[in-house]
């Protein structure tokens, strides 16, 4: 990924954050036939290794699991917020005129051998605390316990696990960091009045950390 200087993000705690933060993201593998990618939730757990290492689960019948090269690194892609930045909020447009629109997004890119693994208790925590998570919000949350118990065991045979251990990390978080500070406020004030608070939120943290 091409990181401008004013974008790169590499501090640790930041990008486990936008990780536990990313929901969907995309494995990609090398096969014999070329690149395939598949869009699955994934688990964080800081712990396990010097980066961490990244859990989750594919359909058993999903070609990648057979055919992923496994000598071949993985990369993992989770987006952030992301949004079109008009040249229109800039106050150098009124200035100048020489101003041009952008999009500012939030990227990170993990990399690491992937390992499958069909191991049933494994893959019922794996499934268990991808559900705790996302149900966890919800006023009534719905458990993996609350099926049948051979229901789920039949679920479980249908799918494999997948763990990465993240051996490198990248980080690009591109919020307008690089345009004169007379159009932060413009840009920040403009996605406000635009209903992307956001977007907004997410601007003015990353000027405030280059400050």
């Amino acid at each position: 990924m091409y990181i401008p200087p004013a974008f790169n993000e590499d501090r640790l705690d930041v990008l486990h954050d936008a990780i536990r933060r990313g929901g969907l993201a995309t494995l990609v593998t090398m096969t014999a036939d070329g690149l395939v990618a598949s869009h699955l939730p994934l688990l964080l757990d800081p712990t396990a290794g010097p980066k961490g290492t990244l859990v989750g689960h594919l359909a058993r019948a999903n070609p990648q699991v057979t055919q992923t090269d496994a000598a071949v690194q993985a990369m993992v892609v989770f987006h952030g917020t992301e949004g079109y930045i008009s040249p229109s909020l800039y106050a150098t447009k009124a200035a100048t005129e020489k101003v041009v629109p952008t999009w500012n997004y939030i990227a990170i890119h993990a990399y690491g051998r992937l390992d499958f693994f069909d191991d049933a208790d494994r893959l019922l925590d794996v499934v268990t605390r991808l559900t705790d998570q996302y149900e966890s919000p919800r006023p009534l949350p719905w458990a993996v316990s609350d099926a049948p118990a051979d229901f789920v065991q039949g679920m479980l045979r249908a799918i494999v696990g997948v763990s990465i251990p993240i051996a490198r990390l990248e980080g690009k978080v591109k919020m307008s960091q690089n345009r004169p500070q007379a159009d932060h406020a413009g840009i920040i004030a403009g996605l406000e009045a635009e209903g992307r608070a956001d977007l907004a939120g997410q601007v003015a943290q990353a000027i405030a950390a280059k400050a």
